[in-house]
């Protein structure tokens, strides 16, 4: 019954990061520096699991389907634009791409990149045009705005999973100015950067903009995510949505997580440290970073030696050999706990080619 599968899935998939819970087993230690998945190191702000905590003790009853609360609570957080949730950024991607696009439609996609935008465009029937950066991994905006020519949807990571780096709102409003299809601008990251994108949704009814709760908010086990959207989008987004898709703890959690803005600076502080401390101690060159990780080139060994001598020392970093577009010497390494961060950087001391 295999055959029964669609194609799409016989062979290939997304691609995670190694288990620590694996590794732990595999090389007998005791614990491991958790710098793989971008994850905030810090547990979640006491007033965010204190609302979640009291969500718990009505979870017999559905969640509100238009998740007022959150969107309330990020209208005083943001300014009042027009919200949309989801299931973490995947959820608000995948629905996204179920609200515009038809089989046979064009996506393009600025590579390389989070891999989720192409695996959901191609789960939907959708053709997809891949855009290589440029050497630095700079967005090149001339191609990607051809590219953009035949295209339903195009998908911009800033700043850019798993290069780090950020492409400027200036850059961004000349390729708004030069496309028809709707840009779905990534910003998981943009919480560690000085970039604000949001003064573009005035001026283009063709622009989303996604973020998430997973990282600066140290939510990401609960999984919730959000976007800024045109006023006409919404109510579409809604009809293509899964009904009740964001639980109501995960919700209000997040309710919670966006009135404690010192929890988020804390970790905003923290990254930007260690994110300079990181790329001038490894004895490998770092990619300049706008995110909460960097990116090394760990030549001449391959992404995935790398990964496993740094597994054996207790550090745990993310080979970036499943990035298409990418050539096979990188390591994407988060930005953890201060005694993570040092043992990251005893660990890269000694791995040698």
């Amino acid at each position: 019954m295999k055959r029964s599968v669609r194609g799409c899935y016989q062979s290939e998939g997304y691609v995670f990061a190694k288990n620590a819970a694996d590794v732990v087993k595999q090389h007998g230690l005791e614990r491991v520096a958790r710098l793989a998945s971008n994850e905030n190191p810090d547990p979640p702000s006491e007033v965010a699991l204190k609302r979640g905590y009291e969500a718990l003790s009505h979870a017999n009853r559905y969640p509100d389907e238009l998740q007022v609360t959150l969107h309330n609570a990020l209208t005083a957080a943001h300014g009042n634009y027009p919200f949309v949730t989801g299931v973490g950024m995947d959820g608000v991607i995948e629905t996204t791409i179920r609200t515009l696009v038809e089989p046979g439609d064009l996506v393009a996609i600025s590579t390389p990149t989070f891999s989720f935008y192409r695996l959901s465009a191609i789960a939907q029937g959708a053709g997809v045009i891949e855009v290589p950066r440029g050497p630095r991994f700079e967005v090149e905006p001339v191609p990607f705005i051809e590219a953009c020519e035949g295209a339903k949807l195009a998908f911009l990571c800033t700043p850019n999973n798993p290069t780090g780096n950020g492409t400027s709102v200036e850059m961004i409003r000349e390729i708004l100015e030069h496309i028809e299809c709707v840009l779905f601008l990534d910003n998981a990251y943009v919480e560690f950067s000085d970039l604000d994108y949001l003064p573009l949704l005035r001026d283009f009814d063709n622009l989303v903009i996604g973020r998430t709760f997973s990282k600066a908010y140290s939510l990401a086990g609960l999984r919730v995510g959000y976007a800024f959207v045109p006023g006409w989008f919404r109510p579409y987004y809604l009809r293509a949505a899964t009904p009740h898709t964001l639980n109501a703890v995960s919700a209000a959690a997040a309710v919670g997580a966006l009135s404690d803005r010192h929890h988020v600076e804390t970790a905003r502080a923290r990254v930007i440290r260690w994110r300079k401390e990181l790329s001038g101690r490894l004895n490998y060159p770092a990619m300049p970073s706008d995110a909460n990780f960097i990116m090394v080139d760990v030549a001449p060994l391959t992404s995935d030696e790398a990964v496993d001598h740094l597994a054996r020392m207790g550090v745990l970093v993310r080979s970036c050999r499943s990035f298409r577009g990418l050539e096979d010497h990188y390591v994407r390494v988060s930005i953890g706990a201060d005694w993570e961060n040092e043992m990251c950087i005893d660990a890269f001391s000694r791995v040698i080619p």
